[in-house]
C-alpha cells in the first residue's frame, strides 16, 4: 500500500449494498492503517450499556451523574470484551495512539479512571471491541464497492445523535447515500 493512499483519521462509509450485518449502515472511524492492515471504530452502533455500566464492572468508583449516562458503542466485531475511548487529545494516557492533531484513542484503565473523577478528555466515545481489515482486505473491499471514504469531521465523530451519522459523513462528501447504486463501475 503507497503511505499517501492511507485511510487513517477518515470515514468509512458502507455503502447502502453492504449487508454484512456488522457493518450495514456505519460508519467507522479509521484509527490505523498500513501495509499490515486497518482499524476503526464504530460510530454508530449505540448499545444498551452506559458508561456508569462500564466503571461498575471495572470497580472504578465515580460521581459521574449525568455524563455516567454516556452510550457506549459497539464499536467492531473484533474483541467485543476490549474497551477503546475515542477523545479529543488531552495528556497522553497509559495506551493511547494519536490518530491526529486533534483525536487519540485510548486502551488504558487510567483514562476511564480520569472520566469519573471528571478529569478525562472534554468529548469522548467509548466502545467495546473494534473493526479491523487484515492486509489489503480493506482496499478490496473498497475497490468492490462496499465502502466509500471520505474525511473526519469532530463533529460526526462526538455531537450527531448515532442515527445521523452514516447520513451525515456522506453528506460531508456530497453524497446522498439513498440515491447510490449497488453496482460498482470500472472504466
Amino acid at each position: 500500500m503507497d503511505a499517501t493512499a492511507s485511510l487513517k483519521n477518515q470515514l468509512l462509509i458502507a455503502m447502502p449494498n453492504l449487508d454484512d450485518p456488522n457493518f450495514a449502515r456505519t460508519v467507522t472511524y479509521i484509527c490505523e492503517h498500513g501495509d499490515h492492515g486497518a482499524m476503526g471504530i464504530v460510530l454508530n452502533r449505540p448499545t444498551e450499556l452506559r458508561l456508569n455500566d462500564i466503571l461498575q464492572h471495572m470497580k472504578i468508583d465515580g460521581g459521574l451523574g449525568a455524563a455516567g449516562e454516556q452510550i457506549v458503542y459497539l464499536g467492531g466485531p473484533v474483541e467485543e470484551e476490549r474497551g477503546f475511548v475515542l477523545h479529543t487529545h488531552t495528556d497522553p494516557w497509559d495506551s493511547t495512539l494519536a490518530v491526529d492533531d486533534a483525536i487519540s484513542i485510548t486502551t488504558s484503565r487510567d483514562i476511564l479512571e480520569a472520566m469519573a473523577r471528571g478529569d478525562g478528555p472534554t468529548q469522548t466515545l467509548v466502545a467495546l471491541g473494534y473493526a479491523g481489515w487484515g492486509a489489503g482486505q480493506l482496499e478490496r473491499e473498497i475497490q468492490e464497492n462496499a465502502w466509500l471514504s471520505g474525511p473526519a469531521e469532530k463533529s460526526i465523530l462526538f455531537d450527531l445523535p448515532p442515527e445521523e451519522r452514516w447520513e451525515a459523513a456522506a453528506r460531508l462528501l456530497g453524497v446522498d447515500v439513498h440515491l447510490l447504486s449497488s453496482e460498482a463501475g470500472h472504466a
